[in-house]
């Protein structure tokens, strides 16, 4: 009876895959875009498989969005580094295709590595000859390398802290890998859906400022973050960048 749970399971989850992949190969305006994410905010469980499918269509899709984290980040960490920027090396977690790498290549960095936990994912970010190292592990399930701890000039993690993406207390991870005097840069929504989350964010990284880890740099709200996909917010969702600096 199991084996046949386990099959019917496969079939659901094949059959769901498929109308997302139908969805999102055919989105470019704003009302395709908002039934894709949808789509996947609905089957959660399937999350890295999801983007997977998504991956071809990504970042024309979170265009459509007017998806701003990326560039709000890089902007963060260019008004704060005063390093050598094309020595520098940055650990892009949940790097996706290389939104974020493409957008710190405009503010002279030049070295990156990247995790993500979508295999197709890293092959297009692997396509944009930015990264030097790229790495498939799914944050909160397999922490990142030991060997990585204090090892980069800044880690960013753009768009995943958000429920149903990474436990909050993948933050540990990032400020482990960190140098000493490094900066991490995390992005959150302030949606409706994520206020909880975003609660607990806040919660650990004021509890790490406290156990002297990283001093906060800046936290920036920006009110028009990108285009709403629900019913429930108006027109735009809000968003934060927190910058934190290691001790």
């Amino acid at each position: 009876m199991m084996a046949v749970n386990a099959a019917a399971g496969n079939d659901i989850r094949q059959k769901q895959l498929l109308k997302f992949y139908e969805m999102s190969a055919g989105s470019s305006t704003f009302e395709d875009v908002k039934a894709v994410v949808l789509s996947a905010h609905d089957n959660a469980t399937y999350e890295v498989d999801f983007y997977s499918s998504w991956a071809e269509n990504y970042d024309k899709d979170v265009a459509v969005l007017e998806y701003r984290a990326p560039t709000l980040a890089a902007n963060s960490i260019s008004k704060h580094f005063s390093g050598d920027r094309e020595k520098a090396v940055l650990l892009d977690v949940a790097c996706g295709t290389g939104l974020v790498a493409k957008q710190l290549k405009k503010h002279g960095f030049g070295g990156f590595v990247g995790v993500d936990g979508s295999e197709t994912m890293l092959e297009l970010a692997r396509g944009t000859g930015l990264y030097q190292e790229l790495k498939q592990s799914l944050l909160g399930d397999e922490p990142l390398p030991v060997h990585w701890a204090d090892s980069f000039d800044a880690v960013l993690m753009v768009g995943a802290l958000c429920g149903g993406h990474a436990p909050v207390a993948v933050v540990r991870d990032l400020c482990k890998a960190t140098k000493p005097g490094g900066y991490v840069c995390m992005t959150t929504r302030s949606n409706i859906d994520n206020l909880e989350y975003k609660g607990a964010l806040d919660r650990e990284l004021k509890q790490m400022e406290e156990e002297g880890l990283w001093i906060c740099v800046e936290v920036i709200e920006v009110k028009d973050w990108e285009r709403s996909v629900s019913e429930k917010e108006g027109r735009y969702v809000s968003g934060v960048v927190y910058l934190y600096k290691k001790i």
